[in-house]
């Protein structure tokens, strides 16, 4: 490999939201933090060359949009997913979380229904429920080997009078990567009962051991002219802090009166690092990426094996993409917040906890596997400690 991931950085400098927050959520600081969804791996180097280069410029005055970043983003989507979206129909958003608020703020009306698949992200029932619209709930089927699908004829049922669905694809937490058939079989039921999509594609780049993105919007001309996609790079290249996403809308009305509304509140610009960031990823940082996939899957394997031979209280799932584990705990007995207790309070771990998911995560941790393999170790062997001395 040329990109060293086992390198442990320290963090202690980096104002990092997963060490200093883990208090406001876990009542301590003094936890190994695996709950947030970044990487604890430096990114890309000309990723660091392009922020470095502009930072030596010095001067950091407000920062126009060159046609390039639009380009690099409809390139790179072509590139690896096979999908070539239309830069007219693009749109700038500080984070997929608000570019959705915005949209069911401005696309839909308190009390509308909004649709969604637990267990999910649980920022899309917050944004649902921030709003002020009624949020409906699909639950995900889980066959006996942790595997899950879309429940269809329960999906077609609950999405009569919904105004959007707001798919994750592919899926946070659960890490099914949605294969073409599927995504169509959702789709056409959207398309037959008038329900419009935010397919949230933001970890469409963490795709595992030879799986495939499929784009919602690639599906069919019926399901693109209804489906609104969300990317970024943030997840892929460990850019969160630099709060740069991309909107692609199904048609250029909706883009128009968006932008007309990030220009009201003043937040239609990149920052100048934003900027050079985004465009020096999708131009030059494949290679990374490549090697990082490798890597993760390596965590992975590493995660279902050690819990197989020494912690088999805790069943993992075989992700198909994104950097998350999720792990089914309920053969420990214990309720969620006694789970949560146990796993910061005994082993010094701080999960995901799985109930905040929504329907179907109750007794399940998620697992962020994006950091050196060492850290993973860790957290598991002070996790198996605990479970062995209960």
């Amino acid at each position: 490999m040329h990109y060293n991931f086992d390198e442990v950085v320290d963090r202690s400098q980096n104002y990092a939201a997963k060490f200093e927050e883990a208090v406001l959520h876990y009542g301590t600081n003094n936890v190994i933090p695996l709950w947030i969804a970044d990487m604890d791996f430096r990114t890309a180097p000309c990723i660091v060359d392009a922020i470095k280069a502009r930072a030596d410029q010095g001067i950091f005055g407000y920062t126009w949009r060159t046609p390039k970043y639009f380009e690099s983003v409809a390139n790179w989507q072509q590139k690896r997913n096979g999908w070539l979206p239309d830069v007219d129909r693009m749109a700038f958003a500080p984070g997929v979380v608000p570019g959705m608020r915005m949209m069911l703020t401005m696309f839909t009306q308190p009390g509308d229904k909004v649709i969604i698949q637990q267990p999910v992200y649980h920022p899309f029932a917050d944004v649902v429920n921030n709003t002020g619209r009624e949020l409906v709930v699909s639950p995900l089927k889980r066959d006996e080997n942790g595997y899950y699908t879309m429940d269809y004829a329960d999906f077609e049922k609950k999405a009569q009078g919904a105004k959007y669905f707001i798919l994750c694809n592919p899926h946070n937490p659960v890490g099914r990567a949605w294969t073409k058939e599927e995504l169509r079989k959702v789709g056409e039921i959207c398309v037959r009962l008038g329900v419009r999509i935010i397919s949230d594609e933001i970890h469409s780049d963490l795709m595992l051991d030879g799986h495939k993105h499929v784009c919602m919007a690639s599906v069919s001309p019926e399901i693109a002219a209804i489906t609104t996609t969300c990317i970024a790079p943030s997840k892929t290249f460990n850019l969160a802090g630099l709060q740069s996403s991309t909107i692609v809308f199904d048609d250029v009305e909706r883009k128009d009166a968006y932008v007309a509304e990030l220009k009201k509140m003043d937040i239609a610009r990149n920052n100048c690092f934003s900027l050079v960031a985004t465009m020096a990823a999708y131009e030059h940082g494949e290679p990374w990426l490549d090697e990082l996939l490798v890597y993760l899957s390596g965590n992975m394997r590493f995660i279902r094996e050690f819990c197989a031979a020494r912690l088999p209280e805790l069943k993992p799932n075989t992700p198909e993409a994104t950097y998350l584990c999720w792990i089914d705990a309920r053969a420990l007995g214990m309720g969620d917040e006694e789970l949560k207790k146990f796993c910061v309070e005994k082993a010094g771990v701080a999960f995901g906890e799985g109930a905040e998911f929504g329907f179907g995560g109750s007794g399940f941790l998620r697992l962020n596997a994006a950091c050196p393999r060492v850290t993973i170790e860790k957290a598991l062997t002070q996790m198996e400690k605990a479970v062995h001395s209960r």
